[in-house]
């Protein structure tokens, strides 16, 4: 459930950012445009005449202004006509090398053995 819930959140959330709720309410206006002009006249004439530039619905404005006031910069979340550059800084190159172990001999490395008995020889049967 939960997952599910994140999804159609994020899925709406990137509607919203990509602008694309307003194509959907285009689509609504003009869905309703072909229904009022199909009661009058065919259905191919109803189409045609919905996407002609001349005839276009209280909703059809409403979209073109919500449109063109998302392309002004100057309205908070709009879209600029300028690039943004982003520059990274390089890193200076950190070069970590390992001690050298050429020196080192068997028996320094017996300290983790100090304070234990050694095994048993030969090793004990199991019963």
């Amino acid at each position: 459930m939960g997952r599910r819930f994140a999804l159609i959140l994020t899925l709406t959330a990137w509607l919203f950012a990509t602008g694309s709720h307003w194509d959907l309410v285009q689509t609504f206006g003009w869905g309703r445009m072909i229904a009022a002009y199909s009661k009058t006249m065919p259905l191919a004439e109803a189409i045609r005449l919905t996407f002609t530039t001349d005839n276009v619905c209280s909703i059809c404005e409403l979209v073109q202004d919500a449109k063109q006031a998302g392309n002004d910069a100057t309205v908070p979340g709009g879209r600029l006509d300028t690039k943004v550059l982003l520059v990274f800084q390089p890193v200076p190159s950190v070069v970590v090398s390992a001690p050298d172990c050429s020196s080192w001999h068997l028996a320094e490395n017996s300290v983790s053995s100090l304070g234990r008995s050694s095994p048993p020889t030969p090793p004990p049967r199991g019963a």
